[in-house]
């Protein structure tokens, strides 16, 4: 603003003579000058309002990733401490399905057993009943 009042003391500095036609071109020169000069404040007050504008968007905006962040941070811990849980309980599930299939191999092996117990004693009381008969 300093450099444009200088430069409107000059082109007004040789208009400094006392005729009437100096005058009225020094006038003219005012005016113009006074138009340049509300058409840059208003220009220089326009720039400041956007800038604020797009300052209160920027702060906004910081805000908002500010409230992510710390929702990421939360729901990061949240997944590690479910993703541990997952890795527990699958360990244990596969204890489970390991003890199930072992105790149901045992019962198979017990089962057979069983039935071959059920055939020898079948098979000896059918001796004996016989051995009984070839003795009466």
């Amino acid at each position: 603003t300093v450099a444009i009042l200088a430069q409107a003391l000059s082109l007004v500095a040789p208009f400094r003579s006392s005729s009437l036609s100096h005058l009225s071109a020094m006038s003219s020169q005012g005016a113009t000058l006074q138009n340049y000069n509300n058409e840059l404040v208003k220009t220089i007050e326009d720039l400041r309002e956007k800038r604020e504008e797009l300052n209160r968007q920027i702060l906004k905006e910081e805000e908002d990733k500010a409230k992510i962040q710390k929702e990421l941070s939360i729901l990061t811990d949240r997944l590690q401490k479910i993703n541990e849980a997952l890795v527990r309980k699958t360990q244990a599930r596969n204890e489970y399905d390991k003890t199930i299939q072992e105790t149901e191999a045992a019962y198979m092996k017990i089962l057979e057993s069983s039935q071959t117990l059920l055939h020898v004693l079948k098979r000896e009381t059918v001796n004996l009943n016989k051995k009984k008969q070839a003795s009466d």
